[in-house]
């Protein structure tokens, strides 16, 4: 069996030959102006939503400033949040409600001026644990783990393991000199047929061998 194109909907085949409804590649299933997601990165939900972009990311609305940026190869598993920067209200104030969305929702309304409006920005390779909620402007690294239920905001190191709320680093997956390798490999980058020939080395720890692998 070929590996799908990334422009497939719902990759995954079940054994009796139908398509899994609860598992998508999103470069497939979201066309949402303020999304930039990279191929072959996949969610998955127990309960599929016709409308993969407003249940990952409900705060995120066409006329948003900001974006949500996902790499290529991620893992997005059921019940994760990514809660984008215009879902912010004031909290310079002596009230943090937003009268204006009551009455016209003009951005001029001192109520709706909320600040910067940071990119979310995930790397290539991350995988984000059930439930986990992604807060604005946070930048994952490539190759991190974000573990079920976790709360993250700020920067998440490449190939860091995080986990808890707040997200704390809870260890690297490699060293670093390991990682500097890894990010340099970039093996999300290669055509899938080379990907597929290095399955083996890129699920191993061996990043010697994976490095060995680097198409030309």
């Amino acid at each position: 069996m070929a590996f799908p194109s990334p422009d497939t909907r719902n990759p995954v085949i079940l054994p009796d030959g139908t398509t899994h409804a609860g598992t998508v590649f999103l470069s497939a299933a979201i066309d949402h102006p303020r999304w930039e997601v990279g191929a072959y990165s996949y969610a998955s939900a127990h309960r599929p939503p016709e409308d993969w972009a407003a249940h990952l990311a409900p705060y995120l609305h066409a006329h948003a400033p900001e974006r949500l940026r996902i790499g290529r190869f991620c893992q997005i598993a059921d019940g994760a949040l990514f809660v984008t920067a215009s879902a912010n209200h004031r909290r310079d104030g002596a009230s943090t409600y937003p009268f204006a969305i009551f009455d016209g929702m003009d951005p001029a309304r001192p109520s709706l001026r909320v600040g910067p409006t940071p990119d979310t920005v995930i790397g290539h390779d991350v995988w984000i644990g059930a439930r986990a909620t992604i807060l604005p402007g946070a930048r994952i690294g490539s190759g991190a783990i974000v573990g079920a239920g976790a709360v993250v905001g700020g920067a998440v190191p490449a190939y860091a393991v995080v986990a808890g709320n707040p997200a704390r680093v809870v260890r690297g997956r490699f060293d670093a000199a390991a990682v500097a390798r890894l990010l340099e490999v970039a093996w999300w980058d290669w055509p899938i047929d080379a990907v597929l020939a290095a399955e083996a080395e890129i699920c191993s720890g061996d990043v010697a061998a994976l490095a060995a692998r680097t198409p030309p």
